[in-house]
């Protein structure tokens, strides 16, 4: 008799890792890859978080933290909030997390108890869903399209039928990059007061947006969960660094389970991270960046017959639907990636149900990889 294996591990994969490890291998076997599935930016950390990890690896004991992150860093973020969005929020508020996911965890296990229902957006962003399953919370789909700029709305959640104790957004969201407006921000806000619905915001892709800034829940209410992390914006996604701004019911609650499963967030990657809030000029540099290679690829992509696409208003995805290409996106960007080198994320990883008809483009890596991608494309498909 074999042992036993828990059912909580029995989840579905992130696609998109699965492959990053077949274009990593086509890669060792010395044949070229254009990196377009993954979300990671294509520039190092800023130049001065660089210089703060060696000077903290030269001269500091890297030990233990607090759980809650260390006081300069929880300032630093803290002050983000009021000069980005006007809003006052008091640092034993802010919560330091092993990146974002840990970020995610956290809020759902202090949320949310097993057989509540947690309502997300699809497409969305797999791991939301993922984790919810293997913690017993069952997620709830609200199939949005672009008739609702594949954003969640009060109807949707009216249209579910469900009790539903909580409810994920993403404004820019993954995979589509669009953006929830001031109006559309406060209805949600509202539905979930009136509905006692905790809102998690997760807002990890502020400060990559081509037009109007994002909204932060934080600026219409002060019992959301909001999760952001160093990943994105701040080009530090191996360094493992996020954060949390949680109501005041919830910061104890959260510290015990932090310090139980964490017992901090990495020492190095906080001692360098406050050091990211005097980066925001060479930051904003790196989103002109992300701008040019959105424009490009908008430009370039409908010459190959990936004419269908979301309106990236921010991050850095381009989600195109393919049903005129195909009807199987995983073996569509198999192909594409043993015919031509570029690697794209299918949608099912996104959307389990439609996904099959969709694909996502990220555009985050350096814009010559992302105009020889364009290129092989329109070749691939004359």
């Amino acid at each position: 008799m074999g042992l036993k294996v828990a059912t909580r591990g029995m989840v579905p994969p992130f696609i998109v890792m699965d492959v990053l490890r077949a274009a990593n291998e086509r890669a060792a076997k010395g044949e070229d890859v254009f990196h377009l599935e993954v979300g990671q930016p294509g520039t190092p950390a800023p130049s001065k978080v660089l210089k703060a990890a060696k000077r903290a690896v030269d001269g500091s004991l890297v030990g233990y933290t607090d759980a809650r992150g260390i006081p300069e860093l929880r300032a630093r973020i803290a002050e983000l909030y009021q000069d980005r969005y006007g809003v006052a929020v008091d640092r034993d508020r802010v919560l330091v997390t092993t990146g974002s996911s840990g970020g995610f965890l956290l809020a759902f296990l202090g949320a949310f108890d097993p057989g509540d229902k947690v309502a997300l957006a699809a497409p969305g962003y797999p791991a939301y869903r993922n984790i919810l399953q293997a913690l017993s919370i069952e997620p709830v789909s609200l199939p949005t399209g672009p008739e609702h700029r594949f954003q969640p709305t009060p109807d949707l959640l009216e249209a579910s039928g469900q009790d539903i104790q909580g409810l994920i957004l993403a404004s820019p969201s993954n995979p589509t990059g669009t953006m929830l407006d001031r109006a559309a921000m406060e209805d949600l806000v509202s539905y979930c007061h009136v509905k006692g619905i905790r809102l998690i915001s997760d807002e990890i892709y502020h400060g990559i947006t081509y037009g109007a800034p994002a909204v932060s829940a934080l600026e219409l209410t002060g019992d959301a969960i909001v999760i952001n992390s160093f990943s994105k914006y701040f080009s530090m996604t191996g360094w493992r660094l996020g954060w949390m701004i949680v109501p005041e019911d919830l910061v104890r609650p959260l510290e015990c389970l932090m310090q139980n499963l964490f017992i901090s967030a990495p020492t190095l990657s906080q001692l360098a991270g406050v050091a990211a809030f005097d980066c925001y000029e060479e930051l904003d540099g790196i989103v002109a960046g992300y701008r040019r290679n959105r424009d490009l690829l908008l430009r370039e992509l409908p010459k190959a017959g990936f004419d269908r696409l979301a309106p990236a208003d921010g991050a850095f995805y381009l989600y195109a639907e393919v049903s005129h290409l195909t009807n199987d996106s995983d073996d569509f960007c198999k192909r594409m990636l043993v015919e031509t080198g570029v690697a794209v994320t299918p949608g099912i990883d996104f959307d389990s149900e439609r996904g099959h008809r969709y694909l996502r483009f990220s555009f985050a890596a350096n814009e010559a990889d992302i105009a020889c991608a364009a290129d092989r494309l329109k070749t691939w498909r004359r």
